[in-house]
């Protein structure tokens, strides 16, 4: 018998590399990026849907707070004796607490001022008070964000950090405006307007808090608008990704999030669209706890925020209390805008170093964080009672 062949290994089916694929029938492998373009764009557009949602009810939830607030700031009014600068100054920033926003207080501190209530100095420093109090809805809506599960120091830092950042700035411009204005080296600057300025999300906005204020008792807008704070947090959420390299992933626009000017300028800009710095400011908490902007990022974004915030004062002040009242929102503007931009021209790196030092050493402990809290209660508290 003869011997049989070696076993040749079988040859491959014809049809397994001669059929052609679906990929192929497509146009091949070229074809895989357009489907996960389309993909890509149908999972952009519902995230940007979440985000303007998201966004909006925010809004609606911080009106609802202000409005529900309102009536105990009145209570206050009904009851306190202001009479001097520093209890302006403490009258004002212990007010900005209770409506959860400086806007409602900087508009009272005016119509205080038309009415002759209180003079010019008095008004200057309660709007001041108003600005050191609004970066407290910063700590608020950290706290809710952490009791939604987030880490406490993520979630809370940047209302420490909101809160240090305006006193740094506001302080030394509050006294060279007392100074300016007391030793009358600023004239009056005539300026006229025929309507307060409103935002594009006010005008959507408004309405339905109108409604909603209408139909429940103001004590309930409370709980309304914090419930209402919590389910924007869960459209803001689906509406932001889970980035793991945090801003490295968004190329070229994310490494613009690195400079300090261009977050001056964007924070400057998006208090002048809202017209509200707790809004602005706000919206700081999810968008650092998901590491699209880092701490450090978000300390110019505040310096340029809490200078466009004086837009509808300005033009608050011209409308209820004249040019006189612009004057003194003016000056206050100035003042504010020449030390933030001092510090981010000379100075930045030490000041930003100092601050987020600072801020890690009150939030790393929960006894030095109660004690900070209790600080920013204490020290208005005590101004109140000042009467000089």
């Amino acid at each position: 018998m003869e011997p049989s062949p070696p076993h040749k290994p079988a040859q491959p089916v014809a049809t397994a590399v001669t059929e052609p694929t679906p990929i192929e029938q497509s146009g091949g492998p070229e074809a895989m990026p357009a489907r996960t373009t389309r993909t890509d764009w149908r999972i952009i557009a519902q995230r940007l849907a979440f985000a303007i949602a998201g966004l909006l009810l925010f809004v609606l939830a911080l009106e609802l707070l202000k409005r529900g607030a309102a009536g105990y700031g009145r209570m206050l009014i009904a009851w306190l004796d202001i009479s001097s600068a520093a209890s302006a100054l403490g009258f004002g920033w212990l007010l900005a607490y209770v409506f959860l926003s400086g806007s409602p207080v900087a508009a009272v501190a005016v119509a205080f001022f038309a009415s002759g209530t209180i003079d010019g100095l008095q008004t200057f420093t309660m709007i001041t008070g108003s600005r050191l109090g609004a970066s407290f809805i910063v700590l608020f809506v950290g706290f809710l964000y952490h009791l939604r599960g987030h880490r406490r120091a993520a979630s809370v830092s940047i209302g420490v950090l909101a809160l240090l950042t305006t006193a740094a700035i506001y302080l030394p411009a509050l006294a060279l405006g007392y100074w300016l204005l007391s030793s009358q080296l600023v004239g009056i600057i005539s300026a006229s307007a025929d309507s307060p300025l409103s935002s594009v999300i006010d005008l959507v906005v408004d309405p339905i808090v109108a409604v909603v204020a209408r139909i429940l008792p103001e004590w309930s807008l409370l709980i309304v608008g914090a419930l209402a704070l919590l389910g924007a947090f869960s459209l803001l959420d689906r509406a932001i990704p889970e980035i793991p390299g945090g801003q490295a992933i968004l190329g070229q626009a994310g490494q613009l999030l690195y400079r300090p000017w261009m977050m001056f300028l964007l924070g400057a800009a998006i208090t002048s669209f809202t017209l509200s710095v707790s809004v602005s400011l706000s919206m700081l908490v999810p968008l650092t706890v998901r590491g699209i902007i880092r701490r450090e990022n978000a300390l110019p974004y505040i310096m340029g925020a809490n200078i466009t915030t004086f837009i509808d004062t300005l033009v608050a002040a011209l409308i209820v209390g004249g040019a006189a009242a612009f004057t003194i929102v003016l000056v206050e503007m100035l003042c504010v805008a020449f030390f933030s931009l001092l510090a981010l021209l000379l100075f930045y790196r030490p000041f930003a170093r100092v601050l987020l030092e600072l801020q890690e050493y009150i939030v790393s402990s929960t006894p030095r964080l109660i004690g900070f809290l209790g600080v920013m209660l204490i020290v208005p508290l005590l101004l109140l009672v000042v009467r000089w």
